[in-house]
């Protein structure tokens, strides 16, 4: 067994050192379906950009990832099919000029929609989008005035009490809402055939009962109340409101023009600034627009819209784990990979510094363009991989010092990590009618955050189990494992990769093999593990609150699993053979698992292929495999 773990792993490493970019990162794709490529041909048309090869090759992988019935879906086993996501193809292959409503494939797509109910069935966003384009309307009354933008931080609700992301989406949109903006051209479509419905309803589309409408409009009273304390006459506060939103956009634009570097938060941007009274050729939207085309990557061919890059994230990852797998740190790829890391350490303050004002800069953002929204997956990642050079050079040991007190700096007040910000975690914030609002509107602690941030000390630092902080970070898990055993894992699918992140944490920082929630962790993994030896999850997990297996075993879930498998056991048992045997000898077939998402954005909506984690995560777990065992088997 062991010559053909290392073989697996010499095959990976090589794969690695032949994919490594000149300037020492990987630039694996950062893949989440059509969506970006739908929006991208739309905004091009909107704004009657003529990049005819750019629309010509979204629309062909478009029709390429279009299902036998029409539909298109955003994930394998996703029944029928997306309902939104074919409103989004259907809609951008129309306005794109080279399909029409009388194509074959373009009929089945619309009878696919009708058959759904329509464009009132599709997530808000989608109607949002539409609402933009003009083929919706957008309702009379928004439910989130504008002049949230003027309350205090210090106020009970304010919108720095919003995740990162909640607020990048948002301050667009609550410009777009309050202007009633809509925009067509002689070119645009019509979808009217589509409408039951031509009014975004924010609380039908939420299905909220009675109770979940009383807790929404009590958060809309105490915004209005706080609304009510501002001294000014309401039309000056008004347009102090929307000067305060433009102002949030502009001053956090990176230096690709983009909004925070997220396709979705720069589509909104740009039209909420041609709602400001911005030129279609104004030179913000113009850098917005070549900054999303710099995200453009290639797949099997065909040209994808990436909604970010996972540049750092990937680089951070490998670069770890090929030490991990017995690179030396002297190595051409190692030392090229790290000096990247290093130029992308951060240095500006960010919103992070609202809510953890006394803490300098220091930590590492995912995409390769990200210079003010550090994150505290990405500055782990990046310190693991740094470790070695902080020991002997002084501009690595300054890093390492400026990312750990960020890291550890970051820590929630309920002993758990966030990803992005500090204590932003309310959870009334849900109650606001926004789809969905537990993934979009805070981010509170969770169990891949806090497993892994304590897997990163217990691994590469001398703190262990007595220490405060760190015994704060394991009652934070074992007070939120869920009763079968497992956790539940926000930014990746899901509770296998909860469950890994949290075994693999507590037992680096010394949490005994023999404790409780350790070995109830142990026998889930036992039970969900597949005839085959591997281990599957379905996306559906995370929309049903619950673990969905997903029939067969991905290279991704294996590793995951048997890693944490690996990180509690003394001995080789028969799961973890079983395991290991499914990642030397199984080769996964170049079908939809190897494809299938692993990484999640937003339950049901938004889901992530990172094309890199086929290679990191099992070279993770065979390294870890030999080094625990290889004097044992």
């Amino acid at each position: 067994m062991l010559h053909k773990v290392e073989a697996e792993i010499n095959q990976i490493v090589n794969v690695f050192f032949n994919d490594q970019s000149s300037d020492g990162s990987w630039r694996y794709p950062f893949e989440i379906g059509i969506a970006s490529d739908c929006y991208m041909i739309i905004l091009l048309r909107t704004l009657e950009i003529n990049d005819e090869e750019l629309i010509k090759a979204l629309v062909e992988r478009i029709i390429g990832k279009q299902e036998r019935n029409g539909s298109w879906k955003l994930f394998h086993d996703e029944g029928e099919g997306n309902v939104s996501a074919t409103v989004e193809a259907y809609y951008a292959l129309l306005y794109s000029g080279y399909r029409n409503k009388h194509d074959q494939e373009m009929e089945m797509a619309r009878q696919f929609i009708v058959s759904k109910g329509g464009i009132t069935k599709t997530h808000m966003f989608t109607k949002m989008m539409l609402a933009i384009t003009g083929q919706y309307e957008w309702p009379s009354d928004f439910p989130i005035p504008i002049e949230v933008m003027l309350l205090p931080v210090s106020f009970p609700v304010n919108f720095f009490d919003l995740s990162v992301y909640g607020r990048a989406n948002l301050a667009p949109i609550l410009i777009l809402a309050d202007h009633q903006f809509s925009m067509k051209t002689k070119h645009s479509p019509d979808l009217s055939d589509l409408l039951q419905e031509r009014k975004i309803a924010f609380l039908k589309d939420l299905n909220l009962n009675e109770d979940e409408e009383v807790k929404w409009r009590s958060i809309l009273t105490l915004i209005k109340q706080g609304i009510q304390t501002l001294q000014g006459l309401p039309e000056e506060l008004h347009l102090m409101a929307l000067r305060r939103a433009e102002q949030y956009m502009v001053e956090r634009i990176e230096p690709d023009g983009t909004f925070y570097s997220y396709f979705s938060s720069t589509f909104l941007m740009i039209f909420s600034l041609l709602a400001r009274g911005y030129l279609k050729n104004h030179p913000v939207i113009t850098r917005a627009v070549q900054g999303l085309k710099s995200m453009i990557t290639q797949i099997d061919g065909s040209l994808h819209v990436q909604y970010t890059t996972a540049t750092v994230w990937n680089t951070a990852l490998i670069s770890y784990v090929l030490q991990e797998a017995g690179i030396p740190s002297s190595a051409k790829v190692i030392q090229k990979a790290n000096q990247y890391l290093l130029s992308r350490q951060h240095y500006k303050y960010g919103d992070w510094a609202i809510h953890n004002p006394n803490t300098q800069p220091g930590g590492w953002g995912f995409s390769n363009i990200n210079t003010i929204n550090p994150d505290v997956d990405d500055s782990t990642a990046a310190l693991r991989a740094i470790r070695a050079f902080a020991i002997e050079q002084t501009s690595y040991r300054q890093s390492w010092d400026r990312g750990i007190n960020w890291v550890i700096s970051m820590q929630n007040n309920d002993g758990g990590w966030p990803a992005f910000e500090k204590n932003v975690d309310q959870q009334f914030l849900t109650w606001l009618p926004v789809g969905g609002g537990e993934d979009f509107l805070i981010d509170p602690s969770t169990a891949d955050l806090t497993g892994r941030t304590l897997q990163f000390f217990g691994k590469c630092t001398l703190l262990n189990r007595h220490h405060r902080m760190i015994k704060r970070g394991v009652d934070w898990l074992l007070h939120n494992q869920k009763e079968d055993g497992s956790w539940h894992g926000r930014w990746g699918i899901c509770y296998i990769y909860g469950t890994w992140a949290a075994v693999t944490g507590m037992s680096a920082i010394g949490i005994s093999s023999d404790h409780l929630a350790i070995q109830k962790a142990v026998k889930w993994l036992h039970e969900t593990q597949n005839p085959d030896g591997g281990w599957g999850e379905s996306c559906k997990s995370d929309i049903e609150k619950q673990y969905v297996p997903l029939g067969v075993s991905t290279r991704t879930h294996t590793a995951w699993a048997l890693d944490a498998l690996i990180a509690a056991s003394t001995k080789v048992t028969p799961e973890i053979e079983r395991g290991v045997r499914f990642l030397v000898d199984i080769k996964q077939p170049e079908d939809w698992t190897a494809d299938y998402p692993k990484g999640r954005g937003m339950a049901g909506a938004f889901y992530i292929h990172y094309h890199s984690y086929e290679y990191i995560w099992p070279l993770l777990t065979l390294a870890h495999y030999k080094q625990k065992f290889s004097e044992l088997v």
